[in-house]
């Protein structure tokens, strides 16, 4: 497969900058997040937020993606002075997760406009902090896509139509990745290399994983460190596959920290886990150059905002 070029730029909290500057990248975490899913374990601390930027800063990373959507306690309005203090690159999520995470007020409230909240937070910023999002976080269902799921892919699609802006998608427990492309760049006609399905290492099946990466859609090996995930054991394994079959250009790594106790500051794994274990436990199996590759060229490429 022929390599998609990093075009446009990467718009973080700090305001736009070139693909190549975003360097070592964790493609998808999260600072802070509040839903009734994780009662008691939300990321709501920004001392803890900013030791974490600054951990994973000390080992070499550069930027994190937060895929922290609408309504999920993002607390957009302190992630400028978290980058800037850390000198790591932050990117903001707008969109929406499964129903499951909101209250049936909020959801109703967005009937009729989710696109144009998703574009406005894109373009205008998110409420007063004028912080401007530069990627939409989706989610599917459990082997499926249900009406929600429906709802704000289409929603996705409208405002990447409308922005260049990509479309990250939480894959329920890593499953449901073809019906996700299906809609997004079936039906909808959003460019596959403008999707990144998260999770998909979750559910580790190397045949889907190929028809995923050659369908053109990136591929975030995400949430290392979870046991009853297979995530660490089996993701050399797909990575390996994957590269094997010419999709070493589709691969992205992350930490996906959700809850308090994840974080390396309060005693988990965390950001730095990523390039501390999982990088060189990858670099022995498959060489430095594709690890760097994934760490660096990949998510330039997958978080450029191609502005139509």
């Amino acid at each position: 497969m022929v390599a998609v070029s990093a075009v446009g730029f990467v718009r973080t909290v700090l305001g736009d900058v070139a693909p190549g500057e975003l360097g070592v990248c964790d493609a998808h975490d999260h600072l802070f997040l509040r839903s009734p899913q994780l009662p008691g374990q939300e990321l709501e601390d920004a001392s803890a937020a900013r030791a974490e930027l600054a951990a994973f800063r000390s080992v070499g990373g550069g930027g994190v993606v937060q895929w922290t959507p609408y309504g999920m306690g993002r607390r957009v309005a302190d992630l400028p002075s978290l980058s800037r203090a850390t000198g790591v690159h932050v990117v903001c999520a707008t969109g929406l997760h499964q129903a499951a995470h909101y209250g049936r007020e909020l959801l109703a409230g967005l009937r009729g406009r989710l696109a144009e909240v998703f574009v406005a937070e894109l373009t205008e910023g998110v409420g007063p902090s004028g912080v401007r999002a530069g990627v939409i976080k989706v989610a599917g269902g459990f082997h499926g896509l249900d009406a929600h799921a429906r709802w704000t892919m289409t929603a996705a699609a409208e405002a990447h139509r409308a922005t260049g802006a990509p479309i990250a998608v939480h894959l329920e427990l890593g499953t449901g990745a073809l019906d996700v492309l299906d809609l997004l760049c079936g039906e909808l006609g959003v460019e596959p290399h403008r999707v990144i399905l998260g999770h998909l290492n979750r559910s580790p099946d190397l045949v889907v994983q190929r028809q995923a990466a050659d369908a053109g859609a990136y591929l975030a090996f995400d949430g290392p460190s979870r046991a009853n995930h297979a995530t660490d054991w089996r993701m050399p394994d797909g990575v390996r596959a994957l590269a094997e079959a010419g999709f070493g250009d589709r691969l992205l790594l992350g930490g996906d920290t959700v809850v308090a106790g994840a974080r390396s500051v309060d005693g988990g794994p965390g950001m730095p886990y990523l390039l501390r274990r999982v990088g060189p436990r990858l670099a022995v199996e498959l060489g430095e150059e594709l690890v760097g590759r994934v760490f660096r060229e990949n998510p330039a490429r997958a978080f450029a905002v191609d502005w139509h």
